[in-house]
């Protein structure tokens, strides 16, 4: 009798679009814009198009962070890319991010406008512009550059991996979710032996800290997956600390805000033009 679960691979893949579970609507196999769509553009140097998924977390927090220290420079608008609707496959936003993937950034700050995609690249970017944020040590910088990388790698086991066949696979099979449960608590145990001896990832706070606390320490503090007790997260007692303390800092907490369209109506900022917008304009406050 033939196994339920057992799968023989075709000779050629063909694309059944119904086979990507809660996402199917959000990924396809081929690149490219499915319809015109412009991007709006306000009136700050930077114009960030986003969704507060982790990965567009890590950018608005940085936003958050430069403002915060002081760098006025780094006014921005954010604008919503509902991932779900498919704007990531609008005209517009494919001409900045050819991945058709959150975030991406139109800098126009400097005298040709510059797109930034990947947000890793974009966190680099706009750490090297400000000279924030990313150690002037070379020693800690390149530590924090490895950690960044790290995390670049690192996370797609976490997010498509561990995340998509725990959480959001229209079946629960247990050899992937055992495969990449087994990776994500290695990475957990990778962090919290580097944080037994460290502060922070690279002897100061830095874009290695964000990067990593939007995807880890949001998953330990219980915010990714519904996994905390599953992945035993206080167990990763170094993690935990670190990830509490970067979740205390102001402009982390406004940065989790921005480009949000879920959850807690009063944690939703789905634009940011302002810094006023954080008072006036969450979905509590207008009641949409």
């Amino acid at each position: 009798m033939k196994d339920l679960n057992e799968y023989t691979p075709p000779k050629v893949w063909r694309w059944n679009a119904e086979n990507g579970g809660q996402f199917s609507k959000t990924n396809r196999p081929t690149a490219g814009a499915t319809h015109d769509q412009a991007l709006p553009e306000g009136a700050h140097p930077f114009q960030l198009y986003s969704m507060a998924t982790p990965n567009g977390v890590k950018v608005t927090v940085l936003f958050e962070e430069l403002l915060e220290a002081g760098h006025s420079g780094a006014e921005y608008d954010a604008w919503l890319i509902n991932i779900g609707d498919g704007d990531q496959f609008g005209s517009g936003f494919v001409e900045l991010n050819p991945n058709s993937k959150i975030p991406a950034l139109l800098d126009r700050s400097g005298a040709k406008p510059q797109r930034v995609f990947e947000s890793g690249a974009i966190l680099l970017h706009l750490a090297e512009k400000f000279g924030a944020f990313l150690p002037k040590d070379p020693g800690q910088r390149t530590e924090a550059l490895s950690w960044l990388f790290w995390q670049m790698g690192s996370a797609p086991y976490l997010g498509g991996g561990f995340g998509h066949f725990y959480a959001y696979a229209p079946e629960k099979f247990e050899y992937p979710i055992d495969r990449f449960s087994m990776e994500a608590k290695r990475q957990l145990d990778v962090l919290d032996r580097h944080l037994a001896e460290n502060d922070y990832m690279a002897g100061e706070y830095s874009i290695a800290d964000i990067a990593i606390w939007s995807w880890y320490g949001q998953l330990v503090l219980g915010r990714l997956y519904d996994a905390a007790e599953f992945l035993d997260v206080e167990s990763y007692t170094h993690v935990m600390r670190w990830a509490k303390a970067i979740d205390a800092r102001p402009a982390v907490q406004r940065g989790r805000m921005v480009n949000r369209p879920f959850g807690d109506p009063a944690m939703q900022l789905h634009e940011r033009h302002s810094a006023e917008d954080f008072e006036t304009k969450t979905q509590d406050k207008i009641g949409g």
